[in-house]
């Protein structure tokens, strides 16, 4: 038997409303995802200005990230290093594209957040951000 941890509700909007500030102070639009350690959904914003085939990229990067217990960008170029075709991971959802960022917490995954609509360095980042925002190493 072992134990788990889990994102709260609480957490996953403190991820969305931390990104959705930035975003507003930054005058851009995204789609913010946030999904349990197995990649389900548990929270979901997509901002205003945000393209509408940003809401199922973000959802992906974060799908991507908790799966494979790594940012989706990494998995991405793992597939094109090997090479590796991203269908081979025998789920459409899965993606290359950077944006999606696993949330560990005391060496697991709990859970992960995808950012997209924006350049995918800045998804990085925006993404990055509302991790740090749960300030896990405090805990």
């Amino acid at each position: 038997m072992y134990q788990t941890y889990h994102l709260s509700h609480a957490d996953a909007l403190l991820i969305i409303n931390t990104i959705r500030q930035e975003l507003e102070r930054d005058q851009k639009g995204a789609a913010i995802a946030v999904t349990d350690a197995h990649g389900e959904l548990l929270a979901f914003l997509r901002t205003d200005g945000c393209k509408l085939p940003s809401v199922t990229i973000a959802i992906n990067k974060a799908f991507t990230a908790a799966r494979e217990q790594k940012e989706s960008k990494t998995i991405g170029q793992s597939s094109l290093e090997r090479p590796f075709p991203m269908t081979n991971f025998g789920d459409l959802r899965y993606t290359a594209w950077g944006g999606g960022v696993p949330i560990c917490y005391q060496g697991n995954v709990i859970g992960a957040v995808g950012v997209s609509g924006l350049p995918e360095e800045e998804d990085m980042v925006y993404a990055q951000n509302g991790v740090n925002a749960l300030n896990l190493d405090a805990k």
